[in-house]
């Protein structure tokens, strides 16, 4: 059996590569506790004491983050876990058909989003809230697709923002063809270039799609960043099942670079995808971000995460919050006081009880409303289907009637 080192980190030539067979509870631990900074290779500008790490190679993608833009990333991150909060509890009082909690990873998803420009397009998996909202988008226009009643509403061009990909993996094929467009149509080369950026998780990894999109991105040179919150956990299997080498260094097969960032630090994340994206915009071609993270909570509000984690996982991680460390590096530098903290909770509250709100008194849509927006043009064949649903339905209501 290999060590635990080798488990959680093998490289070439230094030893046997990990065994397909379960890792006893001692190897998971000590694998967890030897990687639970994503290992020497993380880029890293906040430590999780909140002490502020210069970086002669990133710290020039951050020149504009004073106090009062900290400030800003801070506020983002706690009404993106209110609402997150909010939404998984409503979860639970049968006012939506299921969630995807983003609990933990708030640093990847704000720091990320921020560093996108108005002209950059993202397609999201389907836990991407925090960078729904650093694009514009209406925090409700997220809950109908949880609720069943529509597949996002918000004009994802305007925001730059695609809808939410349910299929493990297929927003990569997606978006490396938009990408493709954006070379194709000369939209890259200079600093107003455009660039495309796609999340998806450890686990999607594994799949084929995410494999194919990484093939045309590189041979086309696209302007592509390929975002992996690797938050440990492909549902109920660990990373280490998922790949023999760290998820980053995977890009070095296609021929683009890889790079993995400490996903709690919402710094590094801004400046490492800020770093990702010109790079891309300027034609350099595709980059692999590998965001090391942690899965706070279940996969989804259908999973149970006890029955496959051990509980001193979740104890490792709630000392690298990314949220503490942003308030801890305020308070310490006396940008912030408990007034200012206790301001933004309010806030947080309030954009939350608005969610509420909304969700307990949305209307239930009309029937044709799940053939709007199918096709960007008028389709005969969609328009005769729902001509002959909307019959259907009113023949129950004549029926009724006599």
């Amino acid at each position: 059996m290999p060590s635990p080192e080798q488990w959680t980190h093998p490289e070439p030539g230094e030893g046997p590569a990990a065994q397909a067979a379960q890792p006893s509870r001692e190897q998971v631990i000590a694998g967890l506790r030897n990687t639970d900074a994503g290992g020497a290779e993380v880029t890293q500008l906040l430590t999780p004491e909140g002490e502020r790490i210069a970086s002669p190679q990133f710290d020039r993608y951050i020149p504009d983050i004073d106090p009062e833009a900290l400030r800003g990333l801070y506020r983002d991150m706690v009404l993106v876990r209110r609402a997150d909060r909010e939404a998984n509890a409503m979860q639970r009082q049968g006012q939506l058909g299921i969630w995807v909690p983003l609990l933990g990873q708030e640093a990847a998803q704000v720091g990320s989003g921020r560093a996108l420009r108005p002209q950059d397009m993202a397609f999201p998996s389907y836990r991407e809230h925090g960078v729904a909202y650093t694009r514009g988008v209406d925090f409700k226009e997220l809950l109908g697709i949880f609720r069943c009643t529509d597949h996002g509403g918000w004009d994802f061009k305007a925001h730059g923002f695609h809808p939410y990909t349910i299929v493990i993996g297929n927003q990569v094929l997606n978006a490396a063809g938009y990408a493709m467009g954006q070379k194709f149509e000369g939209k890259v080369g200079d600093d107003e270039g455009e660039a495309t950026i796609v999340y998806f998780g450890d686990g999607a990894t594994s799949q084929g799609d995410v494999h194919e999109g990484f093939v045309w991105a590189s041979v086309y040179d696209a302007p592509l960043v390929f975002f992996c919150q690797n938050n440990q956990w492909a549902i109920s299997e660990p990373t280490e099942r998922q790949s023999r080498l760290p998820l980053y260094q995977r890009a070095r097969g296609y021929g683009f670079p890889g790079i993995r960032v400490d996903g709690n630090d919402v710094l590094a994340c801004l400046a490492v995808t800020r770093w990702a994206l010109e790079e891309c915009r300027h034609g350099n071609g595709p980059v692999l971000i590998e965001a090391f993270t942690y899965r706070m909570d279940a996969h989804t509000t259908t999973d149970d995460p006890t029955r496959y984690r051990l509980s001193d996982e979740l104890e490792v991680w709630k000392h690298k919050d990314p949220i503490e460390r942003v308030r801890v590096h305020l308070a310490r530098g006396g940008h912030a006081d408990q007034a200012w903290f206790d301001q933004v909770q309010a806030e947080a509250d309030a954009f939350a009880a608005d969610l509420r709100e909304f969700c307990f008194n949305m209307p239930e849509p009309p029937p044709d409303r799940v053939f709007a927006n199918v096709y960007a043009d008028p389709s005969p064949v969609l328009d005769s289907q729902r001509d002959e649903y909307l019959s259907y339905l009113a023949g129950f209501v004549e029926a009724g009637e006599r």
